[in-house]
C-alpha cells in the first residue's frame, strides 16, 4: 500500500477460514488482490498470495556473525595487547573464558539488527503514520482489498457477497 491516493474496495470477513476460501476463489477467478489484512498470521495464506519466504533470518545470521567477531576480536585485543594481565593463572589469550561474552554479544547484535532491519523494510518507526482501511482489521476482522482501477466494482461486490464477506466498503488510501 505504498502508492498514494489508491482507491480500493474491500470486504471484511469474520473468520480466517472464510478468508482463505475467498483468496482461493479470487485466484481461481484471476482477480488481482491489492492486499490482505489479518489481525494475526494465518497459516497457508502466504503461498496463496504468492509471497516468498522472508530473508530476515539471513540478516540475523550476518548480524550474529558480526557480534561474534566483535566480542572475540575485542576481548583478544583487550587481554593480549591493551591490558595484558594474568587472572587466576590463566594465559593472556584464554579462549574458553571468552565464550560467555561472545555468546551474549552474538545474541544482542542479531536481535537488535533484525529489529532495525524489520522496521526499515516494513516502513515502520517513530513518526510514521500508516494508512489503514478499518480499525477492526487489527482486532477481529479479516480483509481482502482490490484496487478499483484494476477490477470492476460491481464484480468485486458480487465476489464479496458470494464468498461470505460480512461487509463491503471502499476507501481512498
Amino acid at each position: 500500500m505504498a502508492t498514494n491516493n489508491t482507491e480500493v474496495i474491500y470486504g471484511l470477513y469474520n473468520d480466517e477460514e472464510d478468508l482463505l476460501k475467498a483468496v482461493k476463489a479470487a485466484n481461481d477467478a484471476h482477480l488481482e488482490i491489492h492486499d490482505v489484512f489479518t489481525p494475526f498470521p494465518v497459516h497457508g495464506l502466504d503461498p496463496l498470495l504468492g509471497l516468498e519466504e522472508s530473508r530476515l533470518h539471513i540478516a540475523g545470521f550476518i548480524y550474529g556473525g558480526i557480534g561474534t567477531l566483535t566480542a572475540f576480536l575485542g576481548m583478544t585485543w583487550i587481554f593480549t595487547k591493551d591490558w595484558p594481565n594474568i587472572f587466576g593463572g590463566k594465559p593472556y589469550w584464554a579462549v574458553p573464558s571468552f565464550i560467555p561474552i561472545t555468546f551474549e554479544l552474538t545474541v544482542l547484535f542479531a536481535a537488535i539488527g533484525m529489529v532495525v532491519t524489520f522496521y526499515i523494510v516494513n516502513g515502520l518507526g517513530p513518526g510514521v503514520v500508516n494508512k489503514h482501511l478499518d480499525d477492526r482489521i487489527t482486532d477481529d476482522k479479516f480483509c481482502i482489498a482490490f484496487n478499483k482501477a484494476q477490477v470492476n466494482a460491481e464484480d468485486a461486490e458480487a465476489f464479496f457477497k458470494n464468498t461470505g464477506a460480512s461487509e463491503i466498503n471502499s476507501k481512498t488510501l
